[in-house]
């Protein structure tokens, strides 16, 4: 009997645990869908403060624009020339069509570098004078607050919000907004091209190169609050150490030095603490990087080699592949670095 009600009481429990199962469920996913709403409507609230900014600036981003897509378009033609160079000129003797080769390498360089050096001069240098601009308005606003606002933050957090906060504001006004459009315009013709090389070998490196930029994007998410902590850290260190070196007379007055010291240790401590942190996830996210290429890159050329055997694919082509896979993977990961950069110059603007 004993064991008999020991059975109904485990049934009851499983059946209760069954029963709960959904409603934590749907609590689960009704607080998600709750953050997610909240993020989404704290992005909408923002556009129209960026928009006051990239608005007066919007002549000088569509030229940027126009030279980024000219920069990334001629920065395609190396890849697209190994096919003829490997398959034209070395496998059928064509010697006519090097000078040709090399002379559109040579000015497609040329027109790329150019337009590098007018993209760095037009936006880098706006992106400058902006932030001067907001750092005099900063500073401007924060010396008309209250003496009680000043009583609740420290001296060094507050030359730290002025001097260092508006620096996001260059990944926006900058060209790391245009850098982001540029990868993004660099990955989509290097993909189309790469599919009408080989349809095969493109489906295996691309669904890599997915998982990839999945596991990156969530390491983004772990190690972006671990920057913005550090940043808040050295805020609080750097002011408490700038109030301690100023007013050492009181501090010697008191005879407080060990308490500094202490506080000052501690903070440093902390510090370091979120140092090692960052440093841990950036080496796991370097170590799946490189494992995910390594895979990646083996697989293809598995592939490419039985191609080449069948007669499907030529070695010229395996080359220009190989090149604008690369042309693929680089910007993506370019893609993912600056979009954090634009995230976090979207919260700081």
């Amino acid at each position: 009997m004993a064991g008999g009600f020991g059975g109904i009481g485990t049934q009851r429990g499983v059946g209760a645990h069954a029963e709960r199962s959904p409603r934590t469920s749907s609590r689960v996913d009704s607080v998600v869908n709750a953050r997610t709403a909240t993020k989404v409507s704290r992005f909408l609230d923002q556009l129209p403060e960026v928009w006051a900014l990239l608005r007066p600036r919007r002549g000088l981003l569509a030229l940027g624009f126009v030279l980024m897509a000219i920069n990334r378009l001629s920065g395609l033609l190396l890849p697209a020339s190994q096919k003829y160079l490997f398959d034209n000129v070395f496998g059928k003797h064509q010697t006519k069509l090097l000078v040709p080769l090399v002379a559109a390498v040579l000015a497609a360089t040329l027109v790329q570098g150019v337009t590098s050096y007018a993209l760095t001069q037009l936006l880098s240098k706006a992106a400058q004078r902006m932030i001067t601009e907001l750092r005099r308005k900063v500073q401007e606003h924060v010396g008309r607050l209250p003496v009680a606002y000043y009583d609740s933050n420290k001296t060094g957090a507050l030359v730290s919000r002025i001097m260092s906060d508006v620096e996001g504001v260059r990944n926006l006004i900058g060209t790391g907004l245009v850098e982001f459009l540029g990868g993004l315009l660099t990955a989509t013709i290097a993909l189309v091209l790469l599919l009408r090389i080989s349809p095969l070998m493109t489906g295996v490196a691309f669904t890599l190169l997915l998982v990839s930029m999945f596991s990156l994007r969530k390491a983004f998410g772990v190690i972006r609050p671990i920057f913005r902590e550090r940043s808040k850290i050295n805020a609080e260190v750097s002011g408490r150490l700038t109030e301690s070196l100023s007013g050492v007379r009181v501090v010697k007055g008191y005879h407080a030095e060990a308490r500094e010291h202490e506080v000052f240790t501690g903070g440093v401590q902390r510090l370091l603490e979120n140092v090692l942190q960052s440093l841990t996830t950036m080496s796991m996210m370097s170590f799946s990087t490189t494992a995910l290429l390594g895979v990646s890159g083996g697989l293809v050329m598995l592939i490419g080699a039985h191609e080449i055997q069948a007669g499907t694919l030529t070695v010229g082509g395996y080359v220009s592949y190989m090149a604008f896979l690369a042309f693929l993977v680089a910007p993506v990961f370019q893609v993912v670095g600056i979009g954090t950069q634009l995230t976090e110059g979207r919260r700081r603007a």
